[in-house]
């Protein structure tokens, strides 16, 4: 490019990104930070409800039998409700709109160097969308009938029965509501992945796009090419509920093992699209706090590729009792082992980065480090229920709970806490508080380890999902068992506690904070070259990245980034 031409395209650059008033600015936005910050908002306000959910069913198990109100204790048709839309919102309203859409909207046009995202229109429209989707699921809880109460997986027939659902908008407004989400993210997805492979900064080649962001790409690619066939399922499942079609009933030559694949065949990648952005997230801390590049940059990411491909073969392993047929559960209790190999590699790899570091325990990096401990643990434990054999004993125990949420909530919120706290500076320009940050991870990452390692000995002796009074059972309503359920309702009670420090410590490090550096964590990736926070437009002229001059430094963590339009002169 001339230099007459670089010119005239930053004069352009600067003018298109002129300062916006109060509506274009925050309520219309189409600037991709903003509308980030509005996902993440968004996510934490829904993930208060579906905390506030499980302290409500948690309270119920631990002290069955006293309607009590002030301890939140509920009966059967509420626990069914507070169970099933309290995972229903950690996963489609918190995991992917904060991870996905919130941190994947704010860094991706700053990691690869342009200004914004390729469609910024309906960057906005998607968040609109979404916020629709979660007004409509708050609204299923004060219709007639109440909210949605057949588990978050929706199984038929409970959820689709005309003679139940005629009467009943709760389960319709569910339906509704999870796809509008779908429908939202469709929306971002093509945002992202247009804008990755388009409009990279010049000299930023395929392999130098940071893991954070290749990670978020192809788990946007995981969620479209999956959400197809659960998409069809919903619409018949809504006739179903509504017009009295038998798509999924018996009575009418249904079949509802039909929603079960339809489900499952989007759920099992489901898992690794809110697993790979935290894997980014990750990623990025450790290499950032170990001040070292990441071990194996091109394997790691091409082990993602091989994860997202074997997402799409294990789903049955969630059927194993729903009558298929033995000979093929055999195949995929083998696909369900292929795939926890290239889980198992990218877990070495990190701990590989970490080796011979010069460590820098920050509370980022104290929640990066929890991940790889407690995603593990899920991992494993998920090899057990992978095997049919024991997955006949264990299938829909606590067993299964407890290794669900060492899964899901290492992704989710730890995932989340690590994201915040890392680029809490460059979004606000002020530092949060270490000291209340540490005191916060501690009194979040201990009591969850209290409350969910209990559960699998309850699993273990059999207790089952979705029962709201154990002393109906006399098998499990032994002391000592009442006493593990106490015990970790106790701790989910501590753990909620310490969401306070964080929620005082965000807000008013916001406002409060100490004024951060442009890069306080002394971190190469590019959106630490500009101003905290970032202004509209994100860079005064558009970056051209260089390779590094030394020879141990690597794709995707060794690059030098130039604001300038020419190299740094050489010595």
């Amino acid at each position: 490019m001339s230099q007459e031409a670089a010119t005239v395209q930053t004069d352009i650059h600067e003018e298109h990104h002129e300062e916006l008033n109060f509506l274009h600015k925050y309520i219309l936005p189409t600037d991709h930070k903003i509308i980030a910050m509005q996902y993440i908002f968004t996510g934490m306000i829904m993930a208060i409800i579906g905390g506030y959910f499980a302290y409500a069913f948690r309270m119920q198990l631990a002290f069955p039998g006293e309607l009590v109100p002030f301890y939140g204790l509920v009966g059967p048709g509420e626990y069914n409700m507070l169970v099933t839309n309290h995972g229903t919102i950690m996963i489609f309203w918190v995991a992917m709109p904060v991870l996905i859409a919130g941190f994947g909207n704010y860094i991706i046009p700053l990691m690869i160097g342009c200004d914004d995202m390729v469609f910024p229109r309906l960057n906005r429209l998607s968040y609109q969308i979404f916020l629709v989707s979660a007004l409509v699921l708050i609204l299923s809880f004060f219709v007639k009938g109440g909210g949605f109460g057949g588990a978050w997986t929706s199984y038929p027939p409970l959820s689709s029965a005309a003679e139940y659902s005629l009467t009943d908008w709760g389960s319709s407004l569910w339906v509704l509501a999870v796809a509008l989400e779908f429908v939202s993210f469709l929306l971002g997805g093509i945002n992202f992945i247009t804008t990755t492979m388009n409009a990279r900064a010049p000299g930023m080649k395929m392999m130098d796009i940071p893991i954070a962001v290749w990670f978020i790409v192809l788990a946007v690619i995981l969620f479209m090419a999956s959400v197809g066939p659960l998409i069809a399922g919903a619409v018949m499942l809504f006739m179903d509920q509504r017009i009295g079609t038998t798509f999924f009933l018996p009575s009418g030559g249904g079949d509802p093992l039909l929603w079960q694949h339809l489900f499952w065949f989007f759920g099992h990648p489901e898992v690794y699209v809110v697993l790979l952005p935290t894997l980014g997230i990750v990623a990025d801390i450790i290499t950032v706090f170990a001040r070292k590049k990441l071990f194996g940059y091109r394997t790691v990411l091409y082990t993602a590729f091989a994860t997202g491909g074997l997402s799409f073969v294990v789903w049955a392993h969630h059927q194993f009792i729903a009558g298929i047929d033995p000979r093929m559960a055999n195949v995929f209790v083998v696909t369900t082992v292929l795939i926890s190999i290239p889980l198992a590699e990218m877990m070495f790899s990190y701990i590989a980065t970490l080796y011979g570091g010069s460590i820098e325990f920050k509370t980022p990096m104290l929640w990066a480090l929890s991940f790889l401990a407690a995603f593990l643990i899920g991992g494993v434990t998920g090899i057990y229920l992978g095997a049919s054999a024991l997955d006949v004993y264990f299938h829909d125990s606590y067993f299964v709970l407890a290794h669900f949420h060492y899964t899901f909530f290492p992704i989710t919120i730890i995932g989340m806490f690590a994201a915040i706290t890392y680029w809490f500076p460059k979004m606000f320009g002020r530092m949060m508080n270490e000291t209340l940050g540490k005191i916060h991870f501690w009194g979040t990452f201990i009591p969850f380890n209290c409350i969910f390692l209990p559960l699998f000995f309850l699993g273990l002796a059999g207790q089952h999902r979705r029962i709201y009074n154990y002393n109906h059972f006399p098998d499990l309503a032994t002391q000592e068992l009442q006493d593990i359920r106490v015990f970790a309702t106790a701790s989910l009670v501590v753990m909620l506690f310490f969401q306070l420090i964080f929620i005082y410590n965000f807000f008013v490090s916001m406002f409060k904070g100490e004024k951060a550096p442009n890069n306080p964590w002394k971190a190469n990736s590019l959106e630490w070259s500009i101003p905290s926070p970032p202004p509209h437009g994100n860079f005064k002229t558009l970056p051209t990245v260089y390779r590094g001059p030394y020879e141990y430094s690597a794709p995707g963590r060794d690059l030098d980034y130039w604001p300038q339009n020419e190299p740094p002169e050489k010595s």
